[in-house]
């Protein structure tokens, strides 16, 4: 089994990720990097990335091609404190999944990681 099958699948990507976008759509500055009106297309990416990375369908490379991740939000400045604010969203996301303590540690490793790995910018904006 795959991790995507071995959390629950879909449903809990769709919870993931959800529940991710209520807190974005809360914080200012980080809805700031999302320029797109309304956040249901950033929410069906990041939906269907993390579905792909975690072993379920391939359906984001089959409609995007590769993920890229710096590549595509390299047009973005993504600052330490855009980074954290991503991470506390993410992280306050993933406490909704009461994931066993295997996969919660596995998920939250990837998504640090990967957060960190996003800062192209060490100026924050107006400075």
């Amino acid at each position: 089994m795959t991790f995507y099958e071995e959390v629950g699948g879909h449903p809990t990507f769709v919870a993931l990720v959800r529940a991710f976008y209520e807190g974005v759509a809360g914080d200012q500055p980080l809805r700031d990097l999302y320029p797109e009106e309304d956040l249901g297309p950033a929410q069906e990416r990041l939906l269907g990335f993390l579905e792909q990375y975690w072993g379920g369908p391939t359906t984001y490379s089959e409609q995007r091609g590769h993920p890229r991740l710096r590549m595509r939000h390299a047009p973005y400045a993504v600052t330490p404190d855009q980074r954290d604010r991503w991470l506390r969203h993410m992280l306050g996301a993933v406490d909704t999944l009461s994931l066993d303590e295997m996969h919660d540690a596995l998920l939250r490793d990837y998504l640090v990681r990967a957060a960190h790995s996003m800062v192209n910018s060490f100026d924050e904006p107006g400075t």
